[in-house]
């Protein structure tokens, strides 16, 4: 049974991802991280979905019947978790959020020891556990074996004072105006809080979480609404983050969204010439533009493509020796602060850039021409595997003889299928896409 996409578990709250999967979930995950207990502690924590309560409940049944300690924290960013798992010392730690997705959906990140993202191998050994009913039923402990849990309020201040340390001493935001989107999610008190310690004047939005408003006309997925708010409060720029807060989109002062991959590769160039940029190279994914790797080539920087999903570009920055990386989506890695996609901290080595530079967002980020690309989600009816479906690669050579760069992927998380195109004429860019999805329309629809 395949239970993990490209980022964790995630679907519909109480179907895929419901209280008994949950629980079952819960007891394999336990089992499977025995082996290496050394504290006999798993730390759980939550994005601001109403659905959280029953997913964070039937954690806790799992993990204490197959004899772990539980510590719950609330409402933290995923980064937070990762950071957490280990400063705590706990065996394992686990999110509950399905980031970006609408407040219906919701999942389940697990990550280490070390705060580091599971690999494919061990999820697959997890899969295996929860399909096991034997081992499952072997597991459960009794009496003074039974796990408990515990709650604790306090420790967002251990990971405020750890982001703030990624901020350097020397500078200051203040003077700055600085617009926050909280997208209603996990980073709501983080988020404004850290600004405002580090001298900025604050303008939040998205921090009322009901339950149900996370990503919903706000933060990352809807940088529109944050820009009007630069607009109006003549702010010098604008942060957004997701429902998880791992993720940053940058509103510039003319309420213009800045592209990710210019984000990234400014953000590269600052670091090599601070010396900070180990290896001379940066990760980013196959759905990075190619004028990002130009760029980045004429400042002695080397680019490495990996797959899709920040746990990718985390494995890859490993086997590079780099630290830095991440996707023009928003996932930005600096692994000398964070092991996994984080906004906040991302968001405060933007802001460290655009000090030290004097200059207008507008202008920071904005260091070179795009390719023009074309991105379109496709919603199908079932995920055919790609190699199988007849006439696509005599498609794909068609648009590479037309001189453009192809990525067809399914979606880890949704039944759509993501088309991009890349060249150097955009409206030959238009027709070819046009071509695309008539083909995928009558092979997968």
């Amino acid at each position: 049974m395949t239970l993990f996409g490209t980022d964790g578990v995630r679907g519909e709250a109480g179907k895929k991802v419901s209280a008994v999967n949950t629980m079952r979930l819960a007891m394999a995950t336990g089992i499977y991280f025995k082996q290496f207990a050394k504290t006999n502690k798993i730390l759980v924590g939550k994005d601001t979905r109403r659905s959280g309560y029953m997913i964070e409940n039937a954690l806790v049944s799992g993990l204490t019947a197959v004899g772990f300690d539980v510590i719950q924290i609330g409402p933290m960013p995923t980064p937070a978790i990762a950071f957490l798992t280990e400063n705590m010392r706990c065996d394992a730690g686990i999110m509950i959020s399905a980031s970006h997705n609408p407040y219906y959906d919701n999942g389940i990140k697990f990550f280490d020891s070390e705060g580091n993202k599971l690999n494919r191998g061990e999820e697959e050994m997890i899969e295996e556990i929860f399909t096991d009913d034997e081992a499952l039923g072997e597991a459960q402990v009794t009496g003074k074996l039974i796990g408990k849990s515990k709650r604790i309020d306090d420790v967002i201040g251990r990971y405020i004072v750890h982001i703030k340390n990624s901020f350097p001493k020397h500078l200051s935001l203040a003077g700055k105006r600085v617009v926050i989107d909280c997208a209603n999610g996990a980073g709501y008190i983080v988020g404004p809080t850290v600004l405002q310690e580090l001298g900025a004047e604050v303008v939040v939005v998205g921090d009322e979480p009901d339950g149900f408003n996370i990503n919903e006309g706000c933060g990352a997925m809807h940088p529109e609404n944050l820009a009007k708010v630069v607009l109006d409060k003549r702010a010098d720029i604008g942060l957004a983050l997701d429902g998880d807060a791992d993720r940053l989109v940058v509103v510039d002062e003319k309420g213009e969204t800045v592209d990710g991959d210019k984000l990234m590769a400014v953000l590269a160039v600052h670091l090599k010439n601070t010396g900070e940029l180990r290896g001379d190279g940066m990760v980013a994914t196959v759905m990075s533009n190619q004028g990002l790797e130009e760029y980045l080539l004429e400042h002695g920087i080397t680019v490495y493509r990996s797959a899709v999903g920040d746990k990718n570009v985390v494995e890859m920055m490993q086997e590079k020796g780099v630290n830095f990386g991440g996707e023009q989506s928003g996932h930005i890695i600096f692994s000398d602060y964070a092991k996994t996609g984080d906004g906040i901290s991302s968001a405060l080595q933007a802001l460290a850039y655009l000090v030290s530079t004097g200059k207008k967002a507008s202008e920071a980020f904005n260091p070179y021409e795009s390719y023009p690309q074309m991105l379109v989600n496709l919603p199908i009816e079932e995920k055919k595997p790609l190699e199988s479906i007849e006439g696509l690669e005599q498609l794909m050579e068609h648009v590479e003889a037309e001189g453009m760069r192809h990525l067809f992927r399914y979606s880890g998380t949704e039944n759509k299928i993501r088309l991009l195109l890349e060249g150097k004429n955009e409206k030959a860019l238009e027709t070819m896409m046009d071509e695309c999805m008539d083909f995928f329309k009558r092979t997968l629809v």
